[in-house]
This record gives C-alpha cells, sequence and structure tokens, in this order.
C-alpha cells in the first residue's frame, strides 16, 4: 500500500515560500493558497521569481478578505497535515483546527514581544538579526547578503519546524510553532554574537578576510578566488611548498610562520604574498590547482558560471522548471530525497488551477489525539555525532535542543577544534583548556561527550557497538572516511537495518571533485553567493563568515527529520549524500533562473532591490551606526516623504515609481541620509516603523544581547551553567514547539560521559569499561 503524501497548506508570504519548497522537495503536498488574483510575485522580474518558489506547488486561489473565501480555506486546512502561515500578524484569515493541523507561524519576529506586528523585509530583518554588522568593508557600510538569505533562513527554519511539529502529532495535539525571521538570523551568525558573549568584544566588519581563521576573497586575473591557509599544519606545508616550487615564497621560509600565531598576527603580510601569487592565475585553474594538493580554495563563480559547475551537473543538482511548456534550468534541492532520488522537472501551476482540491463541505472531524504533556519532539531518538566545527554540530544542535540524546565521539588526541584552535577558542581565559571554548559550548550545549581511539580496531568495535544503537548517524568527514574505517552505508545497515546515514561532506561522496577540501567560505563562493555580495561586478566584498556552514546544518536538521518521518512510514532507513555545496546552492532563490531566463549573468547590486526602492542602510548618530530602510512600494513611499520631512516628494513624478526612484536613487538618499544622521537608530526605526515603513538598527553582537527589546522579550538568549565556565548566555533555537528551547545540559567536557554512554547504550559492565581504557582505548 502506498502511504498518501503529507498535505501541506501554504499560505503564501516571503517567509513561507521557501518552506514550501522545501516540502516539495520532500516530496509532500504542497498546496499555495493565492489571493483571487493570483500571487503578486507572478508579475514580478518576467515572472521568475514565482517559478522558482512555487513550481511544483498546488494553486488554489481564495479571497480571503471574503466568508466564502476564508471559509474554503478552514475546508482546506481540515484535510491538511501542516499549515505554513505567512500572513501577516494581526491579520491571520483563519484559525486552524488545533487538534488536527501542525500549525507553523512563521513572523518577523515572533508571535509575542512588543514589536511583533512591526513590518519587516528581508533588508531589515537582516539588520535587526545582525547579519548586516557581518558583511562589509570595517569602514563602509553594512552590506546586504543576495537573494533574500533572511527570508530563506526563516524558510528552512519553518520547514524543520514543520517536519518537529508532525513529530510532535504523534504524541498529542501540536501547539503552533513559532518561528521569528529575527530568531532566524540572530541564531546564524557563527561567531557574531559569542565573541561578545566570551570575549567581550565586536568584530568590526571583516570586509574581505574571515573574522576567525586564515582565509578570505583574492583577486585572480580574471575574477576572484576565495580560500586560505586552512586548518592544519600540513595545509600552511603544502602551500608554502607550492609557494617555493613557484618561487612566488618571498620571505614565508623564514622559521617564524611556522608558528600558527604568528601567521594570524601578521596575517596582512602573508595575504600579500599569497595574493601577488594568485594574482597571475585563471581563477578556475589556480582553484584546481590548489585542490589537486588538497588545499581548500574555490573560483567565485557567478549564478550562470554555477549552471555549468561539473560537480553539481555529475550529481544532477539541477532540475527544470516548466512554464507555459517552456522549461527552464533551475536550482535543485539541498539533497537528493528519498533514499537517493532526484526530482529532474517541476510545473508551475496557474492560478487557482486545483481548486478542486477545496472540499465543498467540511470534511469528518479526525479522531482526538491523547495529550502527552511536556514531551519534546525527538524523545526517544538516539544520535551518534561524529561532527565538527560548526556544520555538522550546528545540524545535531537542532536534534539535541528538541529531545534528542546526541552522543558526540570525540578522541583527546583529535577533539573538536573549537575546543582548542586559538582563533576560534573565544574565551575571557586561556585557550588551551578543551573545556572552556565558548565556541564549541554553544554549538553543543544539550549533547554527551565520548572519547575513543577510532584509529585502532577495538575502538572501531565500540563504535560499531553504539552505532547499533543508534537511529541516526552524522559526520561531516570527507568523502572517504567513513569507508576507510569500515562503515560505509553497507555497513551501516548490517548493524542496525533501519539506520539513518547522513554524511556532510563539502561537495558529496560522488562526483570529480568529491575528493574537494571545502570550507563554508569556500562553498559560498562556488555557489554564486559571494560573487553577488558587492557594490558591482569590479567591487566584490563576498561572504567570509560561516553562513555556508549554518546553512548546510539547517539543511542536515532537515534531512534526518525527513528521514525519520520516513522510517515511520516505510520501516527503512535511508544514507542522505548531503553536499555543503548542494545545500548552500539551494539557497540561491531566483539568481539561476533569471540567468537562464534572461541570459543576463547576476552582478551585484549593493543593498539596492529589483522592486523595492528606496532600499537601503543610512548612516545614524553615533560610531558605526546605521539603520536599514526599505519602501516596499507607493504608499511606504508617501510615508517615509512624510517621515523625512520631504512631503512634496510624494506628489513628485520623478519619483512615482520604483524605477524612477531608482533612477533618482542619490538624492533621495542624500536627503534620507540628512535626516537620518543626527538621530540615534532606535528613534530613526521607531518613527519610521509607527509610520509603517519597514525599518530597523543594524545590530552588532553586542546590541542583539543586551539592547534588542524583542530578542529581551522573548528571552532568546539562554542562561546555562557550565561545570568549567560557569554561568553564560547561550544562542536561543528560533523555532519554538510550545515553550522555548531552554539549556537542559551544558557542553559536555571532553569525554565526560564516556562510562555511561558505554553502559547505558552500548550495555557494557564496568570490568570491560576498565579493560578498555587501561587499553588505551577510550582516550
Amino acid at each position: 500500500m502506498v502511504e498518501p503524501a503529507v498535505r501541506v497548506v501554504e499560505l503564501a508570504g516571503p517567509l513561507t515560500r521557501f518552506a514550501g519548497r522545501v516540502l516539495v522537495g520532500l516530496g509532500f503536498e504542497v498546496i499555495l493558497v493565492e489571493p483571487a488574483g493570483g500571487d503578486p510575485s507572478r508579475s514580478e522580474s518576467d515572472g521568475h521569481p514565482f517559478a522558482h518558489w512555487h513550481a511544483g506547488k498546488k494553486s488554489v486561489a481564495l479571497d480571503l478578505g471574503a466568508d466564502s473565501g476564508r471559509g474554503a480555506l478552514e475546508r482546506l486546512l481540515a484535510t491538511a497535515d501542516i499549515y505554513l502561515d505567512g500572513s501577516t500578524p494581526g491579520s491571520e484569515p483563519v484559525t486552524p483546527p488545533s487538534s488536527a493541523v501542525v500549525h507553523v507561524r512563521v513572523t518577523p519576529f515572533g508571535l509575542t514581544g512588543p514589536r511583533a506586528e512591526w513590518a519587516a523585509t528581508d533588508l531589515t530583518l537582516a539588520a535587526q538579526g545582525g547579519m548586516l554588522a557581518q558583511v562589509g568593508d570595517p569602514d563602509g557600510p553594512p552590506l546586504a547578503l543576495p537573494e533574500n538569505q533572511a527570508e530563506q533562513l526563516a524558510g528552512i527554519n519553518a520547514a524543520v519546524g514543520a517536519l518537529l511539529g508532525m513529530r510532535a502529532r504523534r504524541h498529542g495535539p501540536v501547539p503552533v510553532v513559532d518561528i521569528s525571521a529575527q530568531e532566524c538570523v540572530a541564531a546564524s551568525l557563527e561567531a557574531g554574537a559569542l565573541a561578545y558573549l566570551h570575549e567581550d568584544r565586536v568584530p568590526p566588519r571583516p570586509g574581505r578576510v574571515h573574522p576567525l581563521v586564515p582565509h578570505g576573497l583574492f583577486q585572480a586575473a580574471d575574477g576572484y578566488v576565495g580560500g586560505g591557509l586552512g586548518g592544519s599544519p600540513r595545509m600552511w606545508d603544502a602551500l608554502l611548498a607550492w609557494l617555493v616550487e613557484e618561487n612566488a615564497a618571498a620571505d614565508l621560509t623564514d622559521p617564524r610562520w611556522g608558528d600558527p600565531v604568528e601567521r594570524k598576527r601578521h596575517q596582512d603580510h602573508i595575504f600579500d604574498v599569497v595574493g601577488r601569487f594568485i594574482g597571475k592565475w585563471p581563477k578556475h585553474e589556480f582553484a584546481a590547482a590548489a585542490q589537486e594538493r588538497k588545499l581548500p580554495w574555490s573560483a567565485v563563480d557567478r549564478p550562470d558560471e554555477l549552471l555549468v559547475n561539473p560537480q553539481l551537473n555529475d550529481r544532477d543538482f539541477f532540475l527544470d522548471v516548466v512554464r507555459d511548456g517552456v522549461a527552464s534550468r533551475d536550482l535543485g534541492f539541498g539533497f537528493a530525497f528519498p533514499e537517493g532520488a532526484r526530482i529532474p522537472e517541476l510545473h508551475v501551476p496557474a492560478p487557482g488551477e486545483h481548486q478542486q482540491l477545496v472540499p465543498d463541505a467540511e470534511p469528518p472531524a479526525a479522531g482526538a489525539l491523547t495529550v502527552s504533556a511536556g514531551r519534546r519532539p525527538l524523545e526517544g531518538i538516539r544520535v551518534l555525532d561524529l561532527t565538527w566545527v560548526l556544520a555538522g554540530p550546528y545540524c545535531t544542535r537542532i536534534l539535541a535542543d528538541h529531545g534528542a540524546d546526541v552522543v558526540k565521539v570525540e578522541s583527546r588526541g583529535r577533539p573538536d577544534p573549537t575546543r582548542f584552535a586559538p582563533f576560534m577558542h573565544l574565551s575571557r581565559g586561556p585557550h588551551d583548556d578543551p573545556d572552556t571554548s565558548g565556541y564549541f559550548n554553544d554549538v553543543n550545549r544539550n549533547k554527551r561527550s565520548i572519547t575513543l581511539d577510532t584509529r585502532s580496531p577495538e575502538g572501531l568495535e565500540v563504535l560499531a557497538d553504539l552505532l547499533a544503537h543508534s537511529d541516526v548517524v552524522v559526520e561531516n568527514f570527507s568523502s572517504t572516511v567513513m569507508t576507510k574505517m569500515g562503515f560505509g552505508y553497507e555497513r551501516l545497515c548490517a548493524l542496525r537495518p533501519d539506520i539513518i546515514y547522513v554524511s556532510m561532506s563539502g561537495t558529496g561522496h560522488t562526483g570529480p571533485h568529491s575528493g574537494w577540501v571545502s570550507y563554508a567560505d569556500i562553498v559560498s563562493a562556488a555557489t554564486g553567493l559571494t560573487a553577488l555580495t558587492g557594490w558591482s561586478a569590479d567591487e566584490v566584498v563576498g561572504v567570509i563568515y560561516g553562513h555556508g556552514d549554518i546553512v548546510a546544518g539547517l539543511q542536515a536538521a532537515t534531512a534526518v527529520l525527513a528521514a525519520l518521518d520516513h522510517r515511520d512510514r516505510t520501516g527503512r532507513g535511508q544514507h542522505i549524500d548531503l553536499s555543503q555545496l548542494e545545500a548552500m546552492a539551494s539557497h540561491m532563490g531566483a539568481a539561476v533562473l533569471r540567468a537562464t531566463g534572461s541570459g543576463r549573468p547576476g552582478e551585484p547590486i549593493g543593498n539596492a532591490h529589483p522592486t523595492m526602492a528606496p532600499h537601503g542602510v543610512f548612516p545614524c548618530l553615533g560610531p558605526d551606526r546605521w539603520c536599514a530602510i526599505a519602501a516596499r512600494d507607493d504608499t511606504d513611499w508617501r510615508q517615509l516623504c512624510a517621515v523625512i520631512e520631504r512631503p512634496e516628494w510624494a506628489a513628485d513624478s520623478r519619483f512615482d515609481s520604483v524605477a524612477g526612484r531608482r533612477r533618482h536613487a542619490e538624492p533621495i538618499a542624500a536627503a534620507i541620509t540628512e535626516w537620518t544622521r543626527p538621530l540615534p537608530a532606535e528613534l530613526v526605526s521607531e518613527r519610521l516603523q509607527r509610520a509603517g515603513v519597514p525599518a530597523g538598527p543594524v545590530r552588532n553582537g553586542r546590541d542583539l544581547v543586551e539592547t534588542d527589546p524583542q530578542l529581551r522579550a522573548r528571552e532568546f538568549y539562554v542562561r546555562g551553567v557550565h561545570p568549567k565556565v560557569g554561568a553564560f548566555l547561550h544562542e536561543g533555537s528560533p523555532i519554538r514547539v510550545g515553550e522555548p528551547v531552554t539549556v537542559r545540559r551544558a557542553a559536555p567536557l571532553l569525554g565526560a560521559d564516556t562510562d555511561a554512554v558505554l553502559r547505558d547504550i552500548a550495555g557494557y559492565g564496568p570490568e570491560t569499561i576498565e579493560r578498555l581504557r587501561a587499553a588505551g582505548i577510550l582516550t
């Protein structure tokens, strides 16, 4: 018997559309509820945004301003499993039946708090969530990430929330799943707030250089490349040997540069030497030559160049979007699902094409669900965590936060690098204690730690016993490591037939670039994100911090939850070969479809926007204080004119359209700046918001933790007590399935749970544990 598809009803909105797209990729039936005249994005940019976000969905057109439309939506929701609700706060058209449907409420700032009803756009959310403070030159304005990254973070978190809600529904009625887009951004900043929490430090915008590790953006002969010195002594040695071979090492053969601290202290000099070497190479040739030496570099590709990426094409990542009988290439999904299946083609629905899906009468009421109070969605699920640094641990943190028993496997000889790497340790004290790293302790809360020598046969036997008792195993090694350890997917299935195995290598386990070395900035460079982040094609700034790691972690958490749902329905586990390259590429919005549909390569546009004007970041009172402002339409423009004391501009024919306002961007920006510069950013935001105009201060790490009234009211930063460090604030979870996530257990001391894990999970007795410890297996 074929299980019926999970039915999702999506109320169209910028914060829900990516969630709906992700669920289409999982094989769910997604029904888009459009206005009677069709979604407005159908007429934007030749329809490319609508085609990207909504291909593969079914369309129902309803007038939700009328009783008949609201009644039809209620009847449709009575047939649904999930309701993706992106309606404007305060204007919800219906209240869905709480006992039957998982109601995922996605709003700019969450359902509670003093700013819950503030207006927002992607730009203002990126500002208030802290993203803008992380991008741009230190002496210039903050810079927006392209392709609606703040909205997409809300969307992927909403997909995770929907799947958590589905799991929670097995045990009783699910409270509203509350997703705050601002919190989704604030939880995605790598060290953005952690540097302040753990070192009392607010890093400046990093320009083209990573704020923590020795990586950056470099000019090649025909564009840019991204990469750096890597994260191990081997990588520095290999880079230096290459420079020596090419007679380009300058003074870097001096023994002083063998010290990583010295290299970091004088990073500008090393980058100057490396930059002169790179400048002579075409970008793709340099990247290929570097990867032959297992060095982490990538060409910075535009969206049109992404289409010819050999790795993505070999793995059938792209799909065809069919509109009016015409197919255009578009981005695929973050991972192949289920069981390695790729979707080759999606059709764009006509408005109201599937109106017959709305029942004529109220369906029979669903049976009552048994209430299981206080149960977290993933209680009873065990995850073996073989990941490190950020992408993998971020995935498993999500699972742990929502109740999974996550066991992190390390060794004293090779712990997670964020425990000890001096640049990522983030601590007020010395950086030589593996248990006091703020970076590690935030991303690994609610987990347990076991130390195990996996280089020995006996250690691998212990690992096999743990795997046999785990529902899920997640790893982010390079593509061949698990097989070399003897734990390819076939072996894992022999240990536990229904195991869910998620691998998170940089480019995937197959394909011509499967052996390439990858970091978050490498992934951003390879997927078009870096190329579109800048002021023009000649002024690319790029995304240097770990945005790609966060995206990969969120996609991997989605994969785990989808695989658990699939196992519940079929009894089968699966291997999800998640490529971080594909995960990040799937977040590039309509960039590729615009390139294929228009034949024009994408270029950076700074803080401008194709359909909103004015749209930018403006200086305010105080050093490096800014406010993001976005006029969505003519109404916003008229209100903005009144607030900035230029009421005559509201009737000026030069500015009566978006195109006109973009043509006259300079005088408009000058007038706005004249008004904002003497005012605090908070006051600017409040005055504009009272007029209904989206605006928000650009928050840095200190602002997020100390002064943001919305995050404070919602208690986003969560207090937890660590046995070594004491009490400190942790980043919260932007997904609330009922109550907010808490720190139930501090991040584990290295190996602190070894005995308990082996006793409780593997069933080892005290004598066996002592024998293994005496033999050095429990390191």
